[in-house]
């Protein structure tokens, strides 16, 4: 049985070196933030997030390996996932014998659960749940002036 990889980020993608991925779980599923690439998509700008939902998931990892990792062949799925950087659904052969820092969220799942996978530059994300869907959080006007006023600061110093 051999692992295959659906892509599932069409039109979107994450701020390449420096997503900032954040999860928050409840009883509903766990939610991952981080910062967009406005480069494939001229509506996304800096600073705005994009939103994964991922409903009744029942377990998560978000940890080693970082791109550096995955280049060297450290991943679980060693170089069988066809890029770095880019959201998953995975199925077939899931290599479970991987990494061991999985947060358990509910001892019993629904056996219609998916796995997903998401390799960010300084962590992989995967998670297995019944389903997902994406949305952006587009940053405020004054958020984001303040925000590139900073920026211009920190490259002045």
């Amino acid at each position: 049985m051999g692992t295959y990889f659906k892509k599932l980020n069409e039109g979107w993608d994450a701020e390449p070196g420096a997503p900032d991925a954040q999860v928050q779980t409840d009883d509903a599923g766990l939610t991952l933030t981080f910062f967009l690439n406005p480069q494939p998509n001229p509506l996304f700008r800096d600073y705005d997030r994009g939103e994964l939902f991922f409903p009744n998931c029942w377990r998560y990892r978000l940890g080693y390996p970082n791109d550096e990792g995955w280049y060297k062949g450290h991943c679980r799925f060693r170089c069988l996932a066809p890029e770095w950087g880019d959201f998953y659904e995975v199925s077939g052969d899931l290599l479970d014998s991987g990494p061991s820092d999985w947060v358990l969220l509910r001892s019993n799942h629904d056996e219609s659960s998916r796995h997903f996978l998401f390799y960010f530059k300084d962590a992989t994300f995967e998670c297995d749940a019944v389903n997902w869907n994406f949305k952006v959080l587009p940053v405020s006007e004054t958020d984001h002036e303040r925000l590139r006023v900073a920026e211009r600061r920190i490259r002045l110093l």
